[in-house]
C-alpha cells in the first residue's frame, strides 16, 4: 500500500457548488473541485491534450475540458466524451476544519 501525504491546497470558503480551482503541490498541478458539501482532486491536465482542467467547465458531475470538449466524471475521472479516452488520475481528499487536503503519494528515497 503506498504511503500517503495530505496537503493543504485550498479553504472549504474558497469555493462554491460547482467550483474548480487550481492547486499545485510539488511539481504536482491538480484540480479541486467542491460538488454539494464534497471535495474532489484530479491531475490538473487534461489526457487527451494540455489543458488545464482547472480552466474548464462543471456541469453537474462532470468536469469538460476548455480545448476540445472531452470530458470526465469529476468523482472518478473517468474519461466519457470524445476525444478524451484516458481517465483522469483521481487523488484521495478529506477535509480537516476549514482546510481541504489532498493525499499525494510519498516519494521514497533510493
Amino acid at each position: 500500500m503506498t504511503e500517503l501525504a495530505y496537503h493543504r491546497v485550498a479553504s472549504t470558503s474558497d469555493l462554491d457548488d460547482g467550483d474548480v480551482r487550481e492547486a499545485q503541490v510539488g511539481g504536482t498541478l491538480l484540480a479541486i473541485y467542491r460538488l454539494g458539501e464534497d471535495f474532489y482532486a484530479t491531475a490538473g491536465i487534461c489526457t487527451h491534450a494540455y489543458a488545464r482542467m482547472a480552466e474548464g467547465y462543471v456541469e453537474g458531475e462532470i468536469i469538460e475540458c476548455p480545448y476540445h470538449g472531452g470530458a470526465f466524471e469529476i468523482r472518478t475521472g473517468k474519461a466519457v466524451a470524445a476525444p478524451c479516452t484516458h481517465d483522469l488520475k483521481t487523488f484521495p481528499v478529506r477535509v480537516d476544519g476549514d482546510d481541504v487536503l489532498v493525499g499525494l503519494p510519498v516519494v521514497q528515497p533510493a
